[in-house]
């Protein structure tokens, strides 16, 4: 704890946001009447809801009474409420969020407040039996998650990254404009509190973060840099990968070890569409990806080809330095607002969060009920609803009725715009964007949207629909192809089975993670594992380096050599999979999205909520698997 002068915490918890004041005046003080006494409201939409709604003596009541107990702590006070019971932590998230909050939810409110970890990094005691040697492919969010995780328990590992720093796609990605849409404080690991400077950061902002987490745990002499994996291929006869890469010089070499963690990610590699001419463009040409370092649009005519999250972050970004911007859709997304999207943590909050532990645990659970599960019923088809073109139920009729007074409220007299912004499907069918200004820009007189499909690309521009649109510079976001999971390196399995054979654009894992016939090998971000109704990546990550870290451990303990999951395991796991996604708004029929493969299956999305996960990779079931002992 540092020496902070009473007047900075006095600003500070003047600005604080009330919901999570409540929560840390109650903790540390043990008044469980305030609970009652400061009825907060719900808040509206991914609003932070700074004021819960009370009225402003409310409010400085609440401040004053939170300032006091908080002093009373650092002066040595003991927290009233060290621990809460499961009960109470949800009677409190409750009174937080102005609405019930279920009572499964009390473990996972736990591991938020950092009372029951996601992940137990407790040091291995030194008798535990010879831990496996361990490779992990790729050095981003989940290579570092499975690197800290790994060094904590002991083990012999290395992670190889072909890029010369940990990020991963923060480090592929340097587009104007690039960021996360994820809150700041919930794109980030449980086990390690950071300074964040923005609420949503920008990419340089969350390379700086898991720069400053490796270094943290001390861990950066594990990473081989530089060095990309070509292969990973598993041998029967003595239980092992060997995993082929070429290092920094151009070399070739490999290195063997007991088990796999691929840590790729899916946004990779970069898919461009397939257009006739498109090589034909004189000036500059690329995917958002590869935008060129050093690039000047300024004074430019530039052609977005795509409409998705990418381009949603280019477009507000440059509209102000081109001469002309023109966009090229191909279809309609939701976007929502976010009052906190470009705004900068204020000092005073960032002191509060960094003195008080509990203001940043009860703030980032807040986040977690915001953005994680708290629109789930909104995914949920009725099928006596009668209105299933447009909406799935009623609470999802009423944000599609938010959403468009949103849309209609920001492009003001241009409502000509209304009939090609409007997505015709259901809300949360595609990837949910939070608006960073993209409404307003396309009403900018500088700028064009065209909703016409491009017949081809032209030497001086595009042509759409049979009208030229002349270009200097021609971005192509569009994507990923995420369908094709691994695909930047060959994994041979069993018997030479290969798993990009196997999988092709319909990858299949039990619980996104293992795949039966490729023992000792686990996939983080693997299929069907992205939250896509809200949540953060990061924290499903760290729930499958959890349950990885189990089966490694019990692999130790129990003296077996291999262990993979039984196929009819994982075949009933992913027949639910699918036949719960069957009632989801992923299969809607109205919409095409990079969730769902060339068949129709939705490969890329979790169906359950966010704590569904939590809870089943939490304790791994030994059935699951088979376990073949050592061969020495």
């Amino acid at each position: 704890m540092t020496n902070v002068q009473g007047s900075a915490l006095s600003e500070a918890v003047t600005h604080a946001n009330i919901p999570t004041l409540l929560m840390v005046a109650v903790q540390l003080g043990g008044d469980l009447t305030l609970l009652d006494r400061y009825r907060l409201t719900r808040p509206r939409g991914l609003s932070d809801h700074d004021t819960g709604g009370l009225e402003p003596h409310q409010q400085r009541e609440l401040r004053e009474l939170a300032l006091r107990v908080i002093e009373e702590w650092r002066a040595g006070k003991p927290v009233a409420i060290p621990r809460p019971d499961s009960a109470l932590l949800v009677r409190m998230l409750s009174a937080a969020m102005g609405e019930p909050v279920p009572d499964e939810y009390a473990e996972m409110i736990a591991s938020s407040l950092g009372l029951e970890p996601v992940m137990d990094l407790r040091p291995t005691s030194e008798e535990a039996s010879p831990r496996s040697r361990v490779i992990v492919i790729g050095g981003g969010v989940s290579g570092v998650c499975a690197a800290v995780a790994l060094e904590a328990k002991g083990y012999e590992y290395v992670v190889i990254e072909k890029s010369d720093r940990v990020g991963g796609v923060w480090n592929d990605n340097n587009y104007p404009g690039v960021g996360v849409d994820t809150p700041s404080h919930l794109y980030s690991y449980s086990f390690v509190d950071y300074d964040w400077k923005s609420y949503f950061s920008p990419g340089a902002d969350i390379r700086e973060y898991l720069d400053h987490v490796v270094d943290t745990f001390g861990i950066r002499h594990r990473f081989a840099f530089n060095t990309e994996v070509l292969s990973a291929e598993y041998s029967d006869d003595d239980q092992s990968w060997t995993v082929s890469f070429v290092r920094p010089d151009g070399s070739r070499d490999a290195m063997v070890a007991d088990a796999v963690i691929s840590a790729v990610g899916i946004f990779n590699p970069p898919k461009l569409p397939d257009l006739p001419g498109k090589d034909d463009f004189e000036g500059p040409s690329f995917h958002s990806e590869l935008w060129p370092d050093g690039l000047d649009v300024t004074g430019k005519r530039v052609g977005i080809v795509g409409n998705g999250a990418t381009a949603m972050q280019i477009v507000p970004a440059i509209a102000d330095r081109v001469e002309h911007l023109t966009i090229f859709q191909r279809s309609q997304h939701w976007i929502v607002p976010f009052e906190k999207l470009h705004q900068r943590v204020p000092d005073a909050v960032r002191l509060l969060l960094r003195e008080v532990p509990l203001y940043h645990a009860w703030y980032r659970a807040r986040l977690g009920w915001v953005f994680n599960d708290k629109t789930y019923p909104a995914l949920i088809k009725d099928p006596s609803w009668p209105y299933p073109g447009r909406s799935l139920n009623e609470i999802n009729e009423g944000y599609r009725r938010s959403f468009i007074r949103y849309i209609t409220d920001e492009l003001g007299d241009r409502t000509d715009l209304l009939p090609v912004v409007v997505p015709p499907y259901p809300p949360f069918g595609k990837r949910l964007l939070l608006d960073n200004g993209w409404y307003r820009t396309l009403t900018r007189p500088d700028v064009t949207l065209v909703t016409d499909r491009i017949n081809k690309v032209l030497a001086t521009g595009v042509e759409a629909a049979g009208t030229a649109y002349d270009l200097d510079v021609v971005v192509y976001a569009t994507g990923f192809d995420v369908l094709h999971f691994l695909s930047t390196y060959e994994v041979v399995g069993r018997e030479g089975r290969r798993l990009a054979e196997e999988w092709d654009d319909n990858a299949r894992a039990y619980l996104g993670t293992t795949v039966p016939g490729y023992p000792n090998f686990f996939v983080l971000y693997g299929p069907n594992t992205q939250p896509g109704h809200g949540g953060s990546i990061v924290f499903t990550i760290e729930c499958q380096v959890n349950y990885v870290l189990q089966i490694l451990e019990r692999m130790a303990e129990s003296e077996a050599g291999a262990v993979e999951c039984r196929p009819d395991v994982a075949e009933a796991y992913n027949e639910r999979v699918d036949a719960t996604h069957a009632n989801l708004v992923w299969t809607h029929p109205g919409m095409e999205t990079y969730y769902r493969n060339s068949a129709g299956r939705v490969a890329v999305n979790y169906p359950y909520r966010n704590v569904d996960f939590f809870q089943v990779t939490r304790l791994v079931n030994p059935d699951d698997y088979i376990w073949e002992a050592r061969r020495d």
